[in-house]
């Protein structure tokens, strides 16, 4: 077997499983908050355009998809991120994927020539494909601390000249998974600046993209920093994008990478190979989800109200505040975080995710340490409870110290 194999480590999931294992839980209804797993109702209109196209079931799908699939992707990028009118040729500029943690694994693995020096460099903390997806193709993750005293954006500034040197692939995360932090313009510009000088590729997973909270602020997107400075091939830059979060469609994974078409012509004959292509109905599901907004915004309006009604009950205990964007609350916990989240489900039934499980230690520092991820994605009933139960919990170890 591939010896890299030997350098994954188990999955935050996997952890969480074996730490809540060793207690048993009250008998109270279960609630996850520890799962970033869209529950909102999925648009029938999607599910319609499956039926009507049930047909495809007896077709073998391409690689590259239905030229309709990536003219509709262009068309929502060029809308949503102010492109250059015909800059983001759906032939060339776009490849369908089947959600993007297929595509940020994939597109490493294309992306990287390996060689003992090879780096991967992410966020830490961070989704935990960034740093398999490293390793799986030859080179070694490289992180950097996103802490709260730079709004959970990494020092860029502070990365030194060898690192940037040995950098094949910077994978940014924005908004980010787990702090939601959106990184803005000019650090977008700064780090195009830096793969220009340095030759690397800016990988950047933008799935959390369409939930946010103020209607006329969406986040910044990196083929939009591109826009912006005229950079109309985007030489060097790739993004993301899913339909899971934005959509409330999770299980029908559809997503798209897109940009420089210098680095999605290897990439595609890499998926040739790879054998990743997407079903005909999905893809046309994909194009009725990707050519209207009005859902969308709809599902903003629900994480927007869930967010006011559950801060409203946990800051008055616990230091957490808004994200800039996403359905994640990245919250400090009075306590070590594995214990937090032991002793919550022990007492409430209620399951969220450490922060260590997502960070790795960098410079004795474990960014992620006494902090725990709430994902809001159940009904506004069942995260008020959850909300409630957290609150009640922390009000007891407060007792507790008294």
């Amino acid at each position: 077997m591939n010896p890299e194999l030997l350098q994954l480590q188990p999955y935050p999931f996997e952890r969480l499983a074996a730490l809540k294992a060793s207690v048993t839980p009250v008998e109270l209804k279960h609630i996850a908050f520890s799962i970033g797993e869209p529950k909102h109702q999925s648009p029938t209109f999607v599910a319609d355009a499956i039926t009507d196209n049930i047909a495809g079931l007896g077709v073998y799908p391409s690689t590259k998809g239905m030229p309709q699939l990536s003219q509709s992707i262009a068309n929502w990028c060029q809308k949503r991120f102010n492109l250059s009118p015909d800059s983001l040729d759906p032939a060339v500029n776009v490849v369908p994927v089947n959600g993007t943690r297929e595509a940020i694994f994939s597109f490493v693995q294309a992306a990287v020539s390996r060689s003992d020096d090879a780096l991967v460099i992410c966020p830490n903390p961070f989704y935990q494909i960034y740093e398999g997806a490293a390793y799986l193709a030859g080179a070694q993750p490289h992180y950097l601390n996103c802490l709260a005293e730079n709004d959970f954006i990494a020092d860029y500034d502070a990365v030194p000249a060898e690192i940037w040197q040995r950098c094949q692939v910077l994978l940014i995360c924005s908004p980010g998974n787990p702090t939601g932090a959106v990184t803005d313009l000019d650090t977008l510009k700064k780090l195009i600046n830096l793969a220009d000088k340095y030759d690397f590729i800016i990988a950047s997973d933008e799935c959390y993209s369409e939930i946010y909270f103020d209607e006329a602020k969406p986040p910044v997107g990196l083929l939009e920093a591109c826009a912006i400075i005229g950079r109309n091939d985007y030489a060097r830059c790739v993004v993301m994008h899913s339909l899971s979060k934005r959509s409330n469609l999770p299980g029908l994974r559809s997503g798209f990478v897109a940009g420089d078409k210098k680095l999605l012509q290897p990439y595609m004959q890499y998926r040739t190979y790879h054998g990743s292509a997407m079903p005909v109905q999905h893809q046309h599901a994909s194009i009725a989800a990707w050519s209207d907004e009005q859902h969308v915004k709809q599902n903003r309006d629900i994480y927007r109200q869930k967010f006011a009604a559950v801060l409203d009950i946990l800051r008055p205990v616990l230091d957490v505040q808004r994200p800039d964007a996403s359905f994640y609350l990245w919250a400090k916990t009075p306590i070590d975080d594995e214990v937090f989240a032991q002793q919550l489900f022990a007492q409430q039934n209620l399951t969220l995710l450490p922060g260590s499980y997502l960070s790795r230690e960098v410079n004795a520092v474990i960014p992620g340490k006494n902090y725990v991820r709430m994902a809001l994605v159940a009904s506004m009933d069942e995260c008020l409870e959850g909300a409630m139960r957290i609150r009640s919990f922390v009000e007891s170890l407060n007792l507790e110290s008294d």
